[in-house]
């Protein structure tokens, strides 16, 4: 029985190789793909088409939820379930609960981030059928890779092929899932 076919990844020498062939994946309709390069390139994701990420957004909401959670911790804490007054003092100041507030927002924050992180990019995952490509290893040091998905409504193996091909790749090879 034959594998199921992941897709196809096509190998670049250098970062504005890839760069130029991201423009060109992308402006040929496909949208499941990624480029794997051994460090940062400047501009790739826009190249890509990749949106902002929402880890910020995220990050913004576990904040203001630990704002919130702290100063409405306080609120209720000193006004209503132990209230104590001692020298004309208000049942609740928000000066008095900016510190616990303050401390549940970085670590709602923190969490939020982290959370964010893991569900958008679809981490613990123990296995990536990349891994099986020979020569995926020369990604860490010098070869940049473009991977095209079979799950890409455009994508046709003969036809992504020969995409990958004129845009400069080489070694193109057909992954298996």
């Amino acid at each position: 029985m034959a594998a199921q076919p992941y897709g196809l990844i096509a190998g670049f020498s250098n970062p504005s190789e890839i760069f130029h062939a991201a423009e060109k994946v992308r402006d040929a309709g496909y949208t499941r793909w990624d480029c794997i390069t051994p460090f940062p390139v400047h501009g790739l994701d826009n190249a890509m088409g990749v949106k902002r990420s929402m880890v910020p957004r995220f990050s913004l909401v576990g904040g203001i939820t630990g704002f919130c959670t702290g100063m409405s911790m306080i609120w209720y804490m000193n006004g209503y379930d132990y209230t104590l007054t001692v020298g004309g003092k208000p049942l609740f100041s928000p000066m008095f609960a900016f510190p616990v507030s303050y401390e549940l927002t970085i670590l709602f924050t923190a969490f939020a981030t982290i959370i964010g992180m893991f569900v958008l990019n679809g981490l613990t995952k123990l296995y990536h059928p990349i891994l099986k490509y020979e020569h995926i290893r020369r990604a860490t040091s010098d070869t940049f890779y473009i991977v095209i998905q079979a799950d890409d409504p455009r994508y046709n193996p003969a036809n992504t092929r020969t995409l990958l091909e004129t845009i400069g790749g080489r070694d193109v090879a057909e992954l298996e899932a």
